[in-house]
């Protein structure tokens, strides 16, 4: 997925994470990047045979986070703590930040302060190589995706129900929804093939999620 060409400029959340060039990982991308340019999104989120879960998983963590690292840039200045005083997808949701250190109890706060809060730890999980390795050899921790990628997929979830909630008129003004229909259903595509993220969580989006779904079986058919 390329922002090179929309007419407006993708302000960047934070330094994109990318995986070593050579690695294992780095050849898994291109191998999904190769898929993803069928155009074959359900082919594109099945592991090839033969490959590692782990290195599946932990390539698609880095990409998620870029895209939708790049998808909120685009929407920071309407996501203020005016416009956006708690972190919330739409009036019956609302997320409380914690992450057991800085944070070690559920807490309110503003939308993009919880956002930042997260992209922030998402960071620092896939900076960290006992947790996202790239030397060969090197093991992934126990219950990496128990323990790792679900966590993340869930948190990354929240922004992208918080963008369709409450900025999707401002996507669309800035002529992007495309890009963020595509990304989120690659990502949403990836969590249900390897059950990342419960059913409960999904809820904001469940319509949408639905649509996914059946656009899925009917393409596969």
């Amino acid at each position: 997925m390329s922002f090179f060409g929309m007419g407006i400029k993708a302000r960047t959340f934070r330094p994109r994470k990318d995986v070593p060039e050579g690695t294992k990982q780095w050849q898994l991308r291109k191998y999904a990047e190769a898929t993803l340019g069928s155009g074959n999104l359900r082919l594109a989120v099945v592991l090839p045979e033969g490959e590692d879960l782990n290195e599946w998983l932990a390539v698609h963590a880095v990409d998620f986070f870029n895209h939708l690292n790049m998808l909120y840039g685009t929407i920071t200045e309407f996501c203020t703590p005016t416009e956006c005083p708690v972190m919330s997808a739409g009036p019956r949701y609302e997320y409380l930040w914690e992450d057991g250190v800085n944070y070690k109890r559920p807490t309110k706060m503003p939308a993009p302060e919880y956002i930042d809060n997260l992209m922030n730890w998402v960071q620092m999980q896939l900076d960290n190589e006992a947790i996202f390795p790239h030397k060969i050899g090197v093991p992934f921790p126990p219950k990496f995706r128990e323990g790792v990628i679900k966590t993340i997929a869930r948190r990354l979830f929240r922004v992208y129900a918080h963008i369709y909630s409450h900025h999707f008129e401002q996507i669309c003004a800035l002529g992007i929804e495309a890009h963020l229909n595509t990304s989120y259903r690659h990502f949403f595509l990836f969590i249900n093939e390897f059950d990342l993220v419960d059913k409960r969580e999904l809820a904001p989006l469940d319509e949408l999620n639905e649509a996914i779904l059946a656009e899925d079986v009917k393409a596969s058919r």
